[in-house]
């Protein structure tokens, strides 16, 4: 096992050799003949550069110098930056190697959190369509080996993940967990205070879909040293602490709208808090984060949980009482058109038709 092991490694090895050299001489021809275009030229560089960044070794992250030289295309122009996003993903599509696949993952992770606006743009809205398993990995095998084949695993919850953040990404408007995207904390919390409570509860849900998701990663029995998956576990953890960042956010602007929850907001949201809480011991340990704060904010879901529980308590009650005094009221009324004549005259209270409408009008003012 261990034999098939290394020449599987030295084939990996030789196979990067030869397909780097062979770029890098199609990129040399190409940078020496006068009459070749810069479009050529610069496609060739790339080439080589995404080679160098997914390499077969399925124990080593890609070096950080060839993603920094990968990112750096995302400088120049758009139909350069869409280049990018396109070799990369043709790439990802068309390798049946799981240490490829998945630093191809990586590579797509690191556009999203350290790429250009341009390249997060192009990635943005590649493919046209978007939607879920558009990377189409899901069905991903790796059979080579043994640690290939555990990788496969790591490429199918890698890929769900990523496409996960890339959804919740464009629902919010930005890219979570971006260096280049980051918005001041008080900007941040007037948006989310201008949103509809729909589109509020909306956010949340996907917020903690991600979470659910990082909740889902494979066991490590036998990768446990792997460094290409710690660098995977690295960059999660980072989006990890930026999600439960922006679940705060809007968990605190729920606190000031509570009374003005419709019934359906209400349970879509304690919904999502109980989802969120039910991450609780399940996520990753992230390094240099006090353990206070992330107490803070499991104690800020509990909090949020039991007032809006006791809130829907207080409209289903109110609900109720509404509904048995408008049906006494209801039967007052056919009661009295039995025993009255048309000459007849009641006096009703109006103090009580007073309560009445103030209990309506409360109800309908949460409804909406």
């Amino acid at each position: 096992m261990g034999r098939r092991r290394k020449l599987r490694e030295l084939m990996g090895a030789i196979k990067d050799k030869a397909s780097q050299s062979k770029a890098a001489i199609l990129c040399k021809l190409n940078t020496n003949t006068l009459s070749s275009s810069s479009s050529s030229s610069s496609s060739s560089s790339l080439h080589l550069t995404l080679l160098r960044a997914t390499t077969h070794d399925p124990f080593t992250p890609p070096n950080p110098k060839s993603l920094a030289a990968l990112l750096s295309f995302g400088l120049s122009s758009r139909a350069t930056a869409s280049s990018v996003v396109e070799s990369l993903m043709d790439r990802l599509q068309t390798t049946h190697d799981s240490a490829v696949a998945l630093k191809c993952l990586l590579a797509v992770h690191h556009v999203i959190k350290h790429g250009s606006f341009i390249l997060q743009d192009q990635l943005s809205v590649y493919p046209a369509g978007g939607g879920r398993n558009y990377l189409n990995l899901s069905n991903f095998r790796d059979d080579s080996t043994p640690v290939a084949w555990e990788l496969s695993s790591w490429v199918r919850w890698y890929a769900q993940y990523i496409e996960n953040l890339l959804l919740t990404s464009r629902l919010l408007g930005f890219f979570v967990g971006s260096n280049s995207c980051i918005v001041e904390k008080d900007k941040e919390e007037e948006r989310v205070s201008s949103l509809l409570n729909a589109n509020l509860v909306r956010e949340t849900e996907s917020l903690v879909s991600l979470l659910e998701e990082i909740c889902k990663r494979p066991e490590s029995l036998g990768l446990g040293g792997n460094r290409l998956v710690i660098e995977v576990l690295g960059l999660v953890g980072k989006d990890q602490i930026s999600a439960m960042n922006e679940i705060s956010v809007r968990v605190n602007e729920f606190d000031q709208r509570l009374n003005c929850l419709s019934f359906g907001d209400s349970v879509e949201l304690l919904g999502a808090l109980k989802r969120s809480e039910d991450c609780e011991g399940r996520l990753l340990v992230v390094l240099n984060v006090k353990n206070d704060l992330v107490e803070g904010f499991w104690g800020l879901i509990r909090e949020m949980k039991t007032k809006v529980g006791k809130e829907k308590e207080s409209n289903n009650k109110l609900v109720a009482t509404m509904r048995v005094e408008r049906e006494s009221f209801s039967e007052s009324a056919r009661f009295g058109d039995r025993v009255l004549r048309p000459s007849g005259s009641v006096q009703f209270s109006s103090a009580r038709l007073a309560v009445n409408a103030f209990h309506l009008s409360t109800i309908q003012s949460c409804a909406r």
